[in-house]
């Protein structure tokens, strides 16, 4: 016989302690999906009590279960479709009057409801006595106190969930009033029920409520259901027109306020506060927090320490897990097949280019987990609104959102940033419009792999003034951010919903650590599951566009010709010595790679393990040490052949990658694009190091490298080479270069997390494509433009700082009429406890 399906949907106002309550319940059975169609995160999980398995679901935190956000939406849809056998309220205690305002709304949908009222710790602390009994009379529902970060009233709950899921039918006391407005709903419900057959599915009088709050939603729903849905909607338009001539009202504003005066008397009927006149601890640090000069420069010190401690500490754990990243390389390179003097074997060419794509990502997970979970400290403690708060105004003139403040930073609003965690981070942004504006925009910053394109060229074209140079340059990235997103969320993001901005600022209390690690945990691991998966795909294309038509016969034979020459030369020279059968025919390759591995052994091991070192080189094969050890006359002899026709290989296998990149599909491409880019200043040697950087920015300049030989000097720098060989290029080619990498599409890695968190290719798609466009026509303003003006590239940089600056003001200037029509007409935006 099997078990009846026992399924808990936790609800709750945000920063109330549901995800606690959550993690409390299902232990460590629990995981993260997505919710069909939308990028809000499912968690859900189990636990067993009296032998049942019950599951949990962890609702996504909402203020209400209107249709104004994903969230709200995905919320009300599970509560009404999924049917769930219990919903616990879960509510901070000491915000009880305003979280009362959720629980009206879940009462009118008639759930089987609990009130968990958690962190009570919190509302004694703040001196709440609340009577249980009274509350729970009131409400006609049990009533659970619990503070679950120390597990207290969890088996109370558990008991509760229990029995409460047992009963057939459950009755609710409390019946809002909505007085003025109650003629209409009983209008609304008596065509409803005559007309249509909803009631079969929802509730004919929470139907009515929504239908008078004018929720766009139901309207939808009608039009499915109803025979005359357009009739009957225009009947409910003349209704809600009616009731504000009538009352002087608008009806949502009506019903809002039914139910804080509701929630008014419930407080005062079941909580006594002691102590009143007593600032509470939040009020006072709020006043230094919240404060228009000290808010600032606290919200400055704690972005620098959370930058800090993810992207710089992090950055030097990977000191410690990039070599075990780097022994899954050389397992790879051990297991695949060997490479030749110049052919590497196409499975082991592809087997470490899937290895090192994923390594490059894999190597942000420290990053990613102190990131995470100073992110969890910040929502937890309470901060993260306050900080929305202090950024909100400035970033709102650019259709930002206060919560943009954090992704911006850690995307490299300065210099020095990564575009990937920055991306990640905007989950938080309640608002869908600001949240892809937002995404949409930081891959513009400064992330740290773009910064040596910038050191090479200022160092180059800017030697002089290189102070001014990177001034220039860690600056005009955020005066280009602030204006494309403004045209973003007047444009192509204009029909994106606007939530109302309100937000709760929560009660200050100390995060869990097993809440932070948790979370963290959970984040990191959904990156890990989603991130690789993709990027096998990805790697695939571009090895091969990379890889792909390759050299042609004759060149092979070129190269070939080449090869048996070296290696001829080299057993020449050593054909007097006591080593020349034994590094004959066959055996040339063996050694090569013997002596690469010492010579990388020599350097991972530094000083003091030498003797160690030689002894184990020596047992693997003595002959070969003593060439790579140069003992004696003869072994110096074959050691100064063996270096030489080392070099020479690593020459010809630059030299026929380089040939490959010009051959490939890529290369190609960079050529056929030279006739357009040529007017940024770009030639194809140029075009294909900015193609290769779509996989990561740091390639941009490693391409180069490979484009600009060493030739006979063999110690230049890649400063002096590209100097060198580029004598047609100015300082305002530089400039122009710059600018276009400024604004440079996203990498790779950035693209995909952007289709992580739009949850669709689309946006991806339209992330790389835009400011390609807006970049290379940055790049020819710059470039054409300047060299029409006879501008030297000094003057075209200020010349472009001074209109980017105009620009940046002026749009801010610029009013989204439809976003300030969104937010509640005569209510604040921001309601403080």
């Amino acid at each position: 016989m099997s078990e009846k399906r026992r399924l808990v949907a936790l609800a709750g106002q945000p920063n109330c302690g549901k995800s606690t309550v959550f993690n409390g319940l299902t232990g460590a059975s629990q995981h993260v999906a997505n919710y069909p169609g939308v990028t809000v995160d499912k968690m859900s999980g189990s636990y067993r009590f009296k032998g049942q398995k019950v599951e949990v679901v962890d609702l996504p935190g909402t203020y209400s279960l209107t249709s104004y956000s994903p969230e709200e939406r995905v919320a009300r849809d599970f509560i009404l479709h999924e049917h769930p056998s219990v919903v616990v309220n879960v509510m901070d205690a000491s915000n009880l009057k305003r979280s009362l305002y959720l629980t009206f709304q879940l009462l009118e949908m008639n759930v089987p409801l609990v009130v968990n009222l958690n962190m009570m710790d919190v509302a004694e602390e703040a001196g709440m006595r609340i009577n249980v009994d009274a509350l729970s009379g009131i409400l006609g529902v049990p009533v659970v106190l619990t503070t679950m970060k120390k597990k207290q009233g969890r088996e109370e709950l558990f008991e509760t969930i229990d029995t409460f899921s047992e009963q057939e039918k459950h009755d609710t006391a409390v019946r809002l009033d909505y007085k003025e407005m109650e003629p209409f709903f009983r209008e609304i419900q008596d065509i409803l029920e005559t007309e249509t057959s909803l009631e079969t599915d929802y509730p004919l009088r929470w139907v009515a409520i929504k239908l008078m709050e004018g929720d766009e939603e139901i309207y939808d729903i009608i039009g499915r259901h109803h025979a005359d849905a357009a009739g009957f909607l225009a009947d409910v338009d003349s209704m809600r027109q009616s009731f504000e001539e009538r009352f002087g009202v608008a009806p949502e504003i009506h019903i809002a306020r039914c139910r804080y005066r509701l929630a008014d008397e419930i407080f005062a009927a079941s909580v006594a506060v002691e102590g009143q006149g007593k600032v509470p601890l939040t009020e006072k640090i709020d006043r230094i927090v919240c404060h228009k000069i000290l808010g600032p420069i606290v919200l400055v010190g704690i972005i620098w320490l959370l930058y800090y401690l993810s992207i710089v500490q992090g950055y030097n754990l990977t000191n410690y897990t990039w070599p075990l990243l780097a022994k899954i390389r050389s397992l790879t390179e051990a297991i695949t097949p060997a490479p030749g003097f110049i052919d590497i074997p196409l499975i082991r060419s592809f087997s470490l280019w899937f290895v090192d794509s994923v390594n490059a990502l894999l190597n942000y997970v420290p990053i990613f987990f102190i990131l995470f979970g100073l992110i969890a400290v910040l929502e937890d403690s309470g901060y993260m609104a306050r900080m929305a708060f202090i950024m909100d105004r400035l970033l709102n003139q650019f259709g930002l959102h206060g919560q943009s403040t954090l992704p911006m930073v850690l995307g490299g609003v300065y210099v020095g940033g990564c575009a990937v965690p920055g991306v990640m981070a905007c989950k938080g942004i309640p608002d869908e419009r600001s949240r892809f504006a937002t995404i949409l925009t930081i891959p513009m910053l400064n992330c740290l792999a773009k910064v040596p394109l910038y050191v090479l060229l200022i160092n180059i074209y800017f030697a002089e003034h290189k102070g001014w140079a990177m001034l220039f340059i860690s600056t005009i990235s955020i005066l280009l951010v602030l204006p494309v997103a403004k045209i973003l969320t007047l444009t192509v993001l204009k029909g994106k919903e606007t939530a109302p901005f309100v937000m709760e600022m929560p009660a200050y209390h100390m995060p869990t650590i097993r809440g932070v690690l948790g979370r963290a945990v959970e984040r990191v691991w959904l990156f890990l599951k989603k991130i690789t998966t993709i990027v096998a795909a990805v790697a695939v294309i571009l090895f091969v566009l990379l890889q792909f038509p390759g050299l042609g016969p004759e060149r092979e034979a070129h190269y070939e010709a080449q090869k048996t020459t070296a290696i001829d030369a080299f057993q020449k020279a050593i054909e007097n010595t006591s080593f020349a059968g034994a590094l004959s025919g066959d055996q040339v390759m063996p050694f090569i790679i013997y002596w690469e591995d010492f010579a990388s052994a020599k350097m991972a091991a530094g000083r003091g393990k030498g003797d160690d070192l030689k002894t184990q080189f020596e047992q693997r094969n003595p002959i070969f040490f003593q060439v790579v050890s140069r003992q004696g006359a003869e072994g110096k002899t074959a050691f100064n052949a063996a270096k030489k026709l080392v070099q020479t290989r690593k020459m010809l296998l630059m030299e026929m990658r380089k040939e490959r990149i010009d051959n490939s599909f890529l290369g190609r491409a960079g050529k056929f694009m030279e006739p357009m880019t040529q007017w940024a200043g770009f030639n194809w040697r140029v075009n294909v190091a900015l193609l290769s950087a779509l996989a990561a920015k740091e390639s941009s300049v490693a391409t180069l490298g490979a484009l600009y030989d060493q030739g006979e000097e063999g110690a230049q720098t890649l400063e002096e080479r590209m100097g060198s060989q580029e004598a047609g290029f100015t300082p305002l080619h530089a400039l122009a270069l710059m600018l276009f990498m400024v604004l440079y599409p996203p990498c790779l890695a950035t693209a995909i997390a952007v289709k992580l968190q739009t949850g669709s290719a689309k946006w991806m798609l339209f992330s790389m494509g835009y400011p390609m466009a807006l970049g290379l026509g940055v790049a020819v303003l710059i470039f054409t433009g300047g060299s029409a003006l006879g501008l030297s590239g000094l003057q075209a940089m200020f010349a472009f700082y001074g209109l980017a600056l105009t620009f940046t003001v002026a749009m801010g200037f610029v009013r989204d009429r439809e976003q300030v029509s969104t937010r509640f007409p005569g209510k604040a935006c921001w309601e403080k406890k």
